[in-house]
């Protein structure tokens, strides 16, 4: 059983089931089974910003953010003994959340020439890989 919980501005015209589609077809791609939840957020530009100026250090928009509760591949910590955190009592792997900028998404689509389901399905499979520990260069 997956649940997705996907939630969005009401004046961004999302297509959730699309979006609960990539989900469940990034976590095929992986291999990930069982019991687990994950949360997809549309939210602005101004959100977004806030976000990654808290959380990130940086002082503009970007297009996703993901949020993990564990990374299990954490590479700057790989000197540290791992303690992990304590198994859910209801069995459940909650991976985090994604947080995806719908203005982003409109713009790049358009630089990309494609739908912005296509840009949003794209991004929540990187945001879900990063969310299961797997990371690109910077």
């Amino acid at each position: 059983m997956i649940n997705i919980i996907v939630s969005s501005d009401p004046r961004y015209n999302i297509n959730k089931t699309a979006v609960r589609t990539a989900v469940l077809s990034a976590l095929q791609k992986h291999r990930i089974l069982g019991k687990i939840e994950l949360g997809v957020n549309i939210i602005g530009d101004r959100k977004m910003h806030e976000l990654n100026k808290r959380y990130c250090g940086i002082d503009s928009t970007t297009d996703i953010l993901s949020f993990a509760l564990e990374d299990p591949n954490p590479v700057s910590l790989q000197h540290i003994p791992r303690i992990g955190f304590v198994s859910s009592p209801d069995k459940w792997l909650r991976l985090g959340d994604i947080v995806i900028s719908y203005p982003q998404v409109l713009e790049d689509a358009s630089v990309e020439g494609i739908s912005i389901d296509e840009e949003i399905r794209s991004l929540i499979e990187h945001g879900v890989s990063h969310l299961l520990g797997i990371h690109h260069e910077a």
